[in-house]
């Protein structure tokens, strides 16, 4: 059976407004049958935060149909940690709680990894401690490589590059573009890569994602990258749409070729 994963920012909504046609399409994926999982690589909201965001902006979707960077990152730091529990993290709730629930000790002394996410309270204090333990021995973990939000809002890969500038270390990224990432989106979905498409606004992630994933991509041209941008990139989506109204659709001729 097809399924799908959906980017949320560029895709459904513009910062907490929804995009045109979001509310009848996610209306029509909850009522449907394919299996769907929105996913992000923002870490600082729990999928409960996440579907608050939703109702917000008129859009409807089950709590379990979120999935984001910072529970990736937990499930990730579960499969290498081998008996080492111990994390110093900068980041927020979400995050925070996705490391607990994974079994890992939060601290700033001695710590395993440094597990970093987003956070608006990032200081001084921060950057020194988390160097100091990668000079250490700390592992160097980030949440996802996105430099920056919506009106220039810092992003994860903004807040790791004083640490990195200091200790020479470069953290692993487990958000996308990382395959791991979207292995552990499948993992959640109960899907195979072979059955699954990403629908996205962003070449550099999403789509090369999905790709990299052995997944069927959509670029759809409602935020990040528009078509002209497409010349720039050695790889191409699958498939470009200009709205939402035009996915659902696209999957079920789709799904109706492979059944001939």
């Amino acid at each position: 059976m097809t399924a799908l994963i959906c980017d949320i920012d560029g895709v459904l909504l513009h910062d907490n407004r929804p995009i045109p046609g979001a509310k009848e399409f996610v209306a029509d994926l909850a009522a449907g049958t394919m299996p769907f999982l929105f996913l992000t690589n923002y870490p600082s909201q729990t999928p409960a935060e996440l579907r608050n965001r939703f109702l917000g902006a008129g859009l409807d979707a089950p709590v379990g149909s979120f999935y984001t960077s910072a529970m990736a990152t937990a499930e990730f730091l579960r499969d290498q940690a081998d008996g080492e529990r111990k994390a110093f993290v900068v980041g927020e709730g979400a995050l925070v709680h996705a490391l607990y629930e994974a079994g890992f000790i939060l601290t700033d002394t001695d710590a395993d990894f440094v597990v970093l996410g987003e956070t608006r309270a990032y200081h001084f204090d921060m950057i020194q401690k988390a160097a100091q333990l990668i000079l250490n021995g700390a592992r160097f973990i980030a949440t996802n490589p996105d430099v920056a939000g919506p009106a220039g809002k810092p992003a994860c890969g903004a807040l790791a590059a004083p640490i990195e500038r200091i200790t020479g270390r470069k953290p692993f990224y487990v958000g996308k573009p990382n395959a791991i990432m979207m292995r552990a989106a499948l993992r959640h979905l109960k899907a195979h890569s072979e059955e699954a498409w990403i629908l996205g606004d962003n070449m550099d992630t999403d789509i090369i994602a999905g790709i990299q994933s052995g997944m069927r991509t959509i670029l759809i041209l409602t935020g990040v990258s528009k078509a002209e941008d497409l010349v720039r990139y050695a790889y191409r989506p699958h498939h470009v749409v200009s709205a939402l109204n035009e996915v659902l659709p696209l999957l079920e001729r789709s799904a109706g070729d492979q059944q001939e």
